[in-house]
C-alpha cells in the first residue's frame, strides 16, 4: 500500500459585493490594506472603491466623485467622524460615509454603498 500525501487546501478569502441580486467576487482580501482604498471594475463597467478599515471590516462605494465626475474615491483619505468610517475625496475633500455613501459635507449628495462580505 502506497501512502498518498495530499497538499492542504489553500483557499483565499475573497471580497464579495452585491451590486444586484447576487454576490460578486471582486478581489482577494489580501489585496486590501487597512486605511487605503483599491479601485475595481465591475462587469457592467462601473467602478467601485473598496476599503478595509483598521478593524478588518470591508466597505465598497462607487469610485466616482459626484462633485467632479472623476473616478478617484479609492485614492481618498480614510478616517472617522463620530465613530463613522469615511473617505475624503482627494480632489475637493468632501467626506463620504463608507457604510451609507452619504456625503457628510452636503446631505443632498450620496454615492452608492454596496453590501460587502469577506468569504
Amino acid at each position: 500500500m502506497t501512502a498518498t500525501t495530499l497538499a492542504p487546501a489553500t483557499t483565499e478569502v475573497l471580497i464579495q459585493l452585491r451590486p444586484a441580486d447576487e454576490w460578486l467576487a471582486v478581489c482577494p482580501l489580501s489585496r486590501l490594506t487597512p486605511g487605503r482604498g483599491v479601485a475595481a471594475l465591475l462587469p457592467d463597467g462601473r467602478q467601485v472603491a473598496l476599503f478595509l478599515d483598521r478593524d478588518g471590516v470591508p466597505y465598497a462605494i462607487d469610485n466616482r466623485d459626484p462633485f467632479t465626475g472623476a473616478q478617484v474615491l479609492a485614492r481618498g483619505l480614510v478616517g472617522s467622524a463620530a465613530g463613522r468610517p469615511f473617505v475624503a475625496s482627494p480632489l475637493l475633500k468632501q467626506r463620504f460615509d463608507l457604510s451609507t455613501g452619504r456625503c457628510l459635507d452636503d446631505e443632498s449628495v450620496a454615492v452608492t454603498a454596496y453590501e460587502v462580505r469577506a468569504a
